[in-house]
């Protein structure tokens, strides 16, 4: 097994279930190219912190009040992070962490952006929105992150078709899948071009 200091860093952003950090874990580890090495999460009542402990991954908790300041991103260059991986993460990235870490940060949405993307266009609400649309379609979007919620550079989207019969929860499963068949592999592909 390749030493520990020979893989890349990643830092995971979440603040849900965990379900995408948990993917991309279990890819790695399998894979040893790279490791997460935190998990950043902005609600202490958070599924994705039991995750961290599961895999014995160290976690962050963050505030409004801290997110972003000079002490948060000391902690954050601290773990020399290749890149920030945000898996459900729901805060805006200022400023301060786009610029410490450029073209490093990415997001995934749970829809083809530009379609349903935007400040408050996260979860079930843009499975609803894709529901009540009528589309026939929906998928994924792998983006790099600016100052803009949803605006930055596409990487990668993964389509999937939409039932007439299918609810937003049964839209939301089929793009579960996607999310965890596609990331860890986008992941992978950025940190081989770096």
């Amino acid at each position: 097994m390749p030493n520990s200091s020979f893989k890349k860093p990643i830092i995971i952003f979440a603040s849900g279930t965990g379900t995408n950090a948990e993917a991309i874990i279990q890819y790695f580890n399998k894979n040893k190219e790279a490791q997460v090495c935190l998990i950043v999460c902005n609600k202490a009542n958070a599924k994705v912190l039991d995750v961290a402990r599961n895999y014995q991954i160290p976690f962050l908790l963050t505030d409004k009040e801290t997110f972003g300041e000079a002490l948060f991103l000391e902690q954050l260059t601290g773990y020399k992070p290749q890149l920030i991986v945000l898996a459900g993460f729901l805060w805006k990235i200022p400023s301060s962490i786009l610029e410490t870490f450029p073209n490093k940060i990415v997001n995934i949405h749970p829809a083809l952006l530009p379609k349903y993307g935007g400040k408050g266009m996260y979860g079930h609400k843009v499975h609803q929105a894709v529901k009540d649309a009528g589309d026939l379609e929906t998928g994924i979007t792998i983006h790099f992150v600016n100052q803009n919620y949803d605006e930055g550079t596409i990487l990668m989207q993964a389509k999937c078709a939409i039932g007439q019969s299918d609810s937003a929860s049964d839209i939301a499963n089929k793009v579960a899948k996607l999310e965890h068949a596609y990331y860890p592999v986008t992941i992978q592909l950025l940190l081989q071009k770096q």
